[in-house]
């Protein structure tokens, strides 16, 4: 499901004078979705605590004329671990995907994937991490449980099962989910598919 609960995102960004400083605070602390922000010139970070997505607030910043680049997430409070899914697969897809685990029910999940035909695209935790043969050797859905196929908000369902994302016309798909079933220590050592079309939920 999506989510409006906030993180917080760290950037790296160009910045030498108070004028940066206030450029780049100003764009952001006018977005609705951005909690708050906070800028240290010296070391040229900034630090914002938002429902938005990590390329949504990257692209704020980088509006300012400012290269700004992730450096890392975690949540508002105490989180539970992290990992980094690095995506890639046929022509041009290619993406990065984080995990914060944010409770031991819940895991953030924030991503973009670029080079994806327009349209929606089923999101899968495979159970092996092996991609020597592409989707072919990452074994099935994770489903620990034996349960069958279903949607994310469903009771039923491989615990791998994150539903659909949506590429838009550029073929970018930008998104933030929040899961009650996956957790950080279950991606780990496993492979991360997105499916060349629509998963059916069921």
């Amino acid at each position: 499901m999506d989510t409006n609960r906030t993180a917080k995102i760290e950037f790296a960004v160009q910045m030498s004078c108070d004028s940066c400083v206030n450029a780049v605070k100003g764009v952001l602390e006018k977005e609705p979705g951005v909690k708050s922000v906070h800028i240290n010139l010296a070391k040229e970070e900034v630090l914002v605590e938002t429902a938005l997505t990590s390329l949504q607030v990257q692209s704020l910043i980088e509006s300012t004329g400012r290269r700004a680049v992730l450096k890392g997430m975690g949540s508002s409070e105490s989180d539970l671990g992290a990992a980094v899914a690095m995506v890639s697969g046929a022509g041009l897809v290619q993406g990065v995907v984080r995990f914060l685990q944010l409770s031991q029910e819940r895991c953030l999940i924030d991503g973009t994937i670029d080079g994806l035909a327009p349209g929606a695209h089923g999101l899968h935790v495979h159970e092996l991490g092996d991609l020597t043969q592409d989707c072919m050797s990452c074994g099935d859905h994770f489903n620990p449980f034996r349960k069958q196929h279903g949607a994310p908000q469903d009771s039923e369902r491989h615990v791998g099962d994150l539903g659909n994302i949506t590429a838009g016309p550029d073929g970018r798909a930008s998104f933030r989910l929040e899961d009650s079933q996956i957790k950080v220590w279950d991606v780990i050592g496993r492979s991360l598919v997105v499916d060349s079309g629509e998963d059916d939920l069921g």
